[in-house]
């Protein structure tokens, strides 16, 4: 994608927030799922606070003169977004520089600020059938074990309870599809111009 992350120790955007997503095949009523950023945060998660005029947690973004920021405007103003793991980020950074391989030089498509102006948005999959390894139905069963494991740990102090991967949100896919989805009025207006802008408020109910 577009670059919005500084490498770890620069303060210029180079990179994507390249996101990493696996998901693994059980008898669990949700996946196993990992979609992740490489970066401290995803860009989305900057805009709705944008949208909902809160401040950040410092860690997640510089501004445009490299300095740590919470403010979320900041990244729009000529600012970068961290790679994931704070003093760590060398981590994340890592990772980062691996999807962008995989996914822009891998496919041909570009890095970066790719001056050659080739489409910078490729990405790479890769799928695997369980059955040249084991009984899909035995592998199945022991992910499901392997979450049990997982959500029996006891949790630490001010934790309600210990999840597994794509646990989370699936429920929260649950209450929102009984509850409906809150939208920001700063978002709902933009949605409102989009939908006027393309004749289709009568359409989406939305006069």
């Amino acid at each position: 994608a577009r670059p919005l992350v500084a490498p770890f120790g620069g303060r210029e955007r180079r990179l994507g927030t390249n996101p990493l997503c696996i998901a693994v095949p059980s008898d669990l009523e949700t996946p196993v799922l990992l979609d992740m950023a490489t970066s401290a945060v995803a860009a989305g998660k900057v805009a709705l606070a944008v949208a909902r005029g809160t401040s950040i947690p410092e860690g997640w973004i510089l501004d445009k003169d490299g300095d740590p920021t919470t403010d979320p405007t900041a990244l729009a103003q000529g600012g970068a977004s961290l790679p994931l793991g704070g003093p760590e980020g060398h981590k994340g950074y890592g990772l980062s520089v691996m999807v962008e391989i995989l996914s822009g030089l891998l496919t041909g498509l570009g890095f970066g600020h790719d001056p050659s102006s080739r489409h910078n948005d490729g990405c790479f999959l890769a799928a695997f059938n369980v059955e040249a390894f084991r009984p899909l139905a035995d592998f199945k069963r022991e992910v499901v074990e392997f979450a049990g494991y997982l959500t029996s740990s006891k949790p630490a102090a001010g934790v309600d309870r210990v999840y597994y991967p794509g646990e989370p949100e699936h429920l929260r896919t649950q209450q929102l599809l009984k509850e409906g989805i809150f939208i920001e009025d700063a978002t709902w207006a933009r949605l409102t111009e989009l939908a006027k802008e393309y004749g289709l408020e009568d359409e989406l109910a939305m006069g």
